[in-house]
Parts: structure tokens; sequence; C-alpha cells
């Protein structure tokens, strides 16, 4: 079985030496090649060459961002059966993909997992979504978008990384919060949710769209605005009107607490199982794809892709 293992050498908990003793472990099993990523985009490259030229399996070592680009490059000419498959080994800071799988937190628990699935023929087909704003191409994400403050946040955390910060969850947190009250915008909600056939949702300060459950992780405690979402259904969406202090509080300490029914509240906006919505903004707005910013957007439709990717499991 010819495989590919894309590594990212900056990911959170990556080091040579692990990524050495995880090549050893399959090198029994596979005929494994290394890729290392030099540069943002890399593995979406790495991953189409993998396809291309007819690979079985595509190992992706890293983060969730890595893990988005091993997939759109996997898809970049549409789902196919024929594709190789996905396995996950996480190594960054969140690793939402890989737990909402099943994986354990780890590289070294996730390559035994990896390898007793591989020697089993346990696959599973799960959906995916896409995303498209004017002017760029489609996008696919694996487990959440979003647009508005969360989006803000990732760009924040994204500068300060650049600066040398490691990507830990309180350093999400203290930006998170800092942000709320010294950077976003409170008072003017820019966005609307629009829906085929159905009548407009105004007056959105931010919207998660979700294609599983939970949304993110704090450590290990589940984030959960949409706790229906999840990969053989079609999208969710979870959006605020009201950015005071009162409702966000009662939003967040919803999302932190082990429940099956979607956030609820005057101020809360859900949709379930959507095939298709577009989230319209009066201004340009933040946009993130499983936690990897992606700009300042008028405009963003996302779209279900029902059994997307086969991945190892």
């Amino acid at each position: 079985m010819r495989a590919m293992l894309i590594a990212n050498p900056k990911a959170t908990s990556t080091s040579r030496r692990a990524r050495d003793i995880l090549m050893r472990a399959f090198s029994g099993d596979l005929d494994l090649v290394l890729a290392e990523t030099g540069h943002r985009g890399h593995a979406t490259e790495l991953a189409r060459q993998a396809a291309v030229n007819g690979y079985d399996v595509v190992i992706a070592l890293g983060g969730d961002g890595t893990v988005n680009e091993a997939v759109n490059g996997l898809l970049a000419d549409g789902p196919s059966p024929d594709l190789p498959a996905l396995a996950v080994l996480p190594s960054g800071s969140a690793n939402v993909f890989a737990k909402t799988l099943g994986l354990p937190a780890d590289p070294v628990g996730a390559t035994k997992s990896v390898l007793e699935a591989l020697r089993a023929g346990r696959y599973r087909t799960v959906g995916l979504g896409t995303a498209c704003h004017q002017g760029g191409a489609e996008r696919y994400f694996t487990f959440c978008a979003g647009v508005g403050l969360d989006a803000e946040v990732v760009r924040e955390v994204e500068r300060r990384r650049a600066a040398g910060a490691t990507a830990y969850t309180s350093l999400y947190v203290r930006t998170a919060v800092r942000h709320f009250f010294t950077g976003t915008d409170r008072r003017r909600p820019a966005l609307t949710l629009e829906q085929p056939g159905r009548p407009p949702k105004p007056g959105l300060f931010l919207a998660f769209v979700s294609n599983t459950s939970p949304w993110t992780y704090m450590n290990r405690l589940p984030v959960n605005p949409s706790p229906k979402a999840n990969f053989a259904r079609g999208l969710d969406v979870f959006g605020i009107r009201s950015l005071d202090i009162g409702p966000t509080l009662g939003a967040v300490a919803q999302m932190l607490t082990a429940r099956t029914r979607p956030l609820q509240g005057r101020h809360v906006v859900n949709v379930h199982d959507a095939s298709e919505v577009t989230l319209r903004a009066e201004r340009p707005v933040a946009f993130q794809l499983d936690g990897d910013y992606l700009g300042e957007q008028d405009s963003v439709t996302f779209r279900s892709v029902p059994k997307a990717l086969r991945v190892v499991i």
C-alpha cells in the first residue's frame, strides 16, 4: 500500500524525533514517502500530487490547518471513490477534526489506531462543507467555518503566532476576551443569513457554520453551539444578534454545557441540516475556515457535500 506522510514541521507538538518514530512505525505496513511542508498551501500541492500519482493513503501529520490543506488537495478535482483515503495524526493545538473522528489526541496513540484501521481495512466516508466568496475558488472545510468575531480572533492569533507566540488554548482565550472588549464592533451587526426559499435573518454579529460537533475545544472541553451537527448531515449554523455582555455570556455558558439541543435565547439564530446558506455582509467582515483566517469578505456561500472523503478510522 503506497502512502504519503505530509508533515508540518512547525506544528505545535511536532518534533523531528517524533516524526522519525512515526515513520518507523509505518514502515513495516506501508510503502511510505515523507513530504514536509515548507510554506502555506504546500500540503494542498502535495496531497494533489499524491492523488494524481495514485497513492492509496495520504497521512496528514499536523494541526487542523494541515488537514484542511490536505483535504483540499485531495479534492481538487472533486470527490471520487478512486481518491486516496485520508489518515490524520494530530500534532497541532486544537486537532478538532481528529478528535471528532475519535482518534487519540497524541500522534503516537493516533498512529497505533491508524495502523490497526489500515490492517483491518476500516474506512469511513464523511461529508464536508465548502465555502465560496466572490472572486474566490470554492474551498472545502472539515469541521467549521466562521464569519465575524471568531474569525477576527483567529486573525489576531495568527498575528501573534507570526510574532513568536505558541498557539495554546490560553492564547485563543486571552485574545478572544481582549478583542471582545477592545477590538470588535459590538454596536453595528453586519451579517444577514440567507437560505434558498426561506426569509433572510438579518442583524447578526457573527455566525458559526458547523459540519460536525463540537465546533472546537478548549483543551479537552468541547465548545458546542450546534450539537446536532454531524458528518452525515448538512450544515448547521449558529448566529447571535447581540454582543452585549449578558447574552454573550449566556451563549458561551450554553456552549460549554453538555447537551443535545441547540443554543436557546431570543438573540440566537439556529439552522440545522442545511444544504446551502449564504452569509452576506453590509461591510467586509472577517472569515475563517477550520481555524485558518482567509481575509475579509462581503458574502460567502456555504454548501454541504455529502460523502465527500474516505478517512481511515
